[in-house]
């Protein structure tokens, strides 16, 4: 049997319920959302410490409205769940190195291989966050600039 996951608002659509409702009331009762011990900070940052792996990756992501924001994620996973182990505001190096470094130093320090852009901040978080990782340039940053030398020389 298929376990994909069902929103708030599909349930409401299949029960012919508010949909706006079911979704408030969920997050009101139903769920830890209020008593969640990252709620204080996690406008700023999230952290799930238990989703380190010995491959990440690290990148900014663009949301809604221009908000940037730089994702570590577990290769591993897949993009399924236990794939983020961070997501902060921002991509200021010291911010996030302070973020990363509330997981234990033994997690850290076990990181294998940390794959990211060509970014000094990047460069910088991942050497100081993982000093033990091989940093790895991602791949499609890597055509990106191969692309455009090309394209140069065509011009």
């Amino acid at each position: 049997m298929d376990s994909t996951p069902v929103s708030c608002r599909g349930l409401s659509t299949y029960y012919h319920l508010d949909g706006k409702q079911l979704e408030e009331q969920y997050r009101r009762h139903l769920s830890d959302f209020f008593t969640w011990d990252q709620l204080a900070h996690a406008e700023d940052w999230i952290l799930f410490k238990d989703n380190i792996g010995s491959y990440l990756s690290i990148d900014e992501v663009a949301l809604t409205q221009g908000e940037l924001y730089t994702v570590i994620t577990n290769k591993s996973a897949k993009g399924k769940k236990g794939a983020i182990v961070a997501m902060v505001a921002g991509t200021n190096s010291d911010r996030i190195i302070k973020v990363l470094k509330k997981i234990a130093t033994r997690d850290r320090y076990g990181v294998k291989e940390i794959t990211l852009d060509m970014a000094p901040t990047m460069e910088r978080i991942a050497k100081e966050a993982f000093p033990k990782a091989t940093r790895v340039a991602d791949r499609f940053h890597v055509q990106k600039l191969a692309f455009d030398a090309l394209q140069q020389i065509r011009v």
